[in-house]
C-alpha cells in the first residue's frame, strides 16, 4: 500500500467525521469556507472529471462497442439518480417539521454508497504521488461540503450516526479499491456512473447560494485550482 494512499484515507476518514468542526472552527468563515470548496469542485469537474470521462469513453470505443456514448449515458444515469434522491430528500422535509424522517437514513446510505464508489476510483486508479495527491484533496473537499450539506438538513441524526455510515462508506471503497481493484471495463462503467453523480452535486449543491455566497473567494478557488492544475499537467506531463 503506497504511502499517498493511507495518507487519502486518514484525510477522507478525518474529513467525514469531523467536517463540520472543522467548518466552524476555521478563522475564515463558514461562507467563505463552502465558496472556495465550491470554486475547487466546480473546477475538479470541469479539468478532470470531464476530460477523464472523454478518455475512458474513447477506451470503451477501442474495444469494438458500435456506440460512441456509452459512458456519457451511464453519467447521465448517475445523475438522473442522484437528482431523484434530492428531490425526494426536499419533499420529505417540507412534511417534516423536525428533519425528514425516515427519509433521512436513505439519503444517507445513498452517500454512503456515493463516498463508496469515489473513494473506489481515487484508490484503484493508476494515478499516484503528486498527482494523486492533488486531485485527492479536491475530492475531499467535495466530501466536507456533502458532510456540511447533511449536517444541516439533521445535524442530531447526522453526528449520532450519519457521519460513521458515510465514513464507513469510504473505508469499503478505500479497501475494495486497494486490494480488490477491478478490470478496466468495469473500471470505467462505474466511473461514469459516479462523474454524473458527482457533476449533479456540484452543480445543485456546492454552487453557493445568492445569500450564502461570497462571489470573490468562490472565483478564486474556482481560477486558482484551474491554473494549478494546467500547470502541473504541463510540468508532470498528467
Amino acid at each position: 500500500m503506497r504511502i499517498d494512499t493511507v495518507l487519502l484515507g486518514i484525510i477522507y476518514l478525518i474529513v467525514q467525521l469531523f467536517a463540520n468542526r472543522i467548518i466552524s472552527s476555521s478563522t475564515v468563515g463558514r461562507f467563505k469556507w463552502l465558496s472556495f470548496s465550491g470554486g475547487v469542485a466546480v473546477s475538479y469537474v470541469f479539468v478532470y472529471v470531464m476530460p477523464s470521462l472523454h478518455k475512458e469513453q474513447e477506451n470503451f470505443a477501442k474495444s469494438g462497442l458500435t456506440m460512441d456514448s456509452e459512458l456519457y449515458v451511464l453519467g447521465l444515469i448517475g445523475l438522473l439518480t442522484y437528482y431523484g434522491v434530492h428531490k425526494a430528500a426536499e419533499r420529505a422535509s417540507r412534511k417534516h417539521e423536525k428533519g425528514e424522517g425516515t427519509f433521512f437514513w436513505i439519503q444517507i446510505s445513498f452517500f454512503a454508497v456515493y463516498n463508496m464508489l469515489i473513494s473506489y476510483i481515487i484508490f484503484a486508479s493508476d494515478i499516484e504521488g503528486v498527482e494523486a495527491v492533488f486531485y485527492g484533496v479536491a475530492v475531499g473537499m467535495h466530501f466536507m461540503a456533502v458532510s456540511h450539506d447533511m449536517w444541516r438538513e439533521d445535524s442530531v441524526k447526522y453526528q449520532k450516526l450519519g457521519r460513521y455510515l458515510l465514513a464507513l462508506g469510504i473505508i469499503i471503497g478505500w479497501t475494495i479499491g486497494v486490494f480488490a481493484p477491478m478490470p478496466p471495463f468495469a473500471l470505467g462503467v462505474v466511473f461514469a456512473f459516479i462523474s454524473g453523480a458527482m457533476i449533479m452535486n456540484v452543480l445543485k449543491k456546492e454552487l453557493p447560494s445568492e445569500e450564502n455566497a461570497h462571489f470573490r473567494t468562490f472565483l478564486g478557488g474556482a481560477i486558482g485550482y484551474t491554473l494549478l492544475t494546467l500547470a502541473l499537467k504541463w510540468f508532470f506531463e498528467w
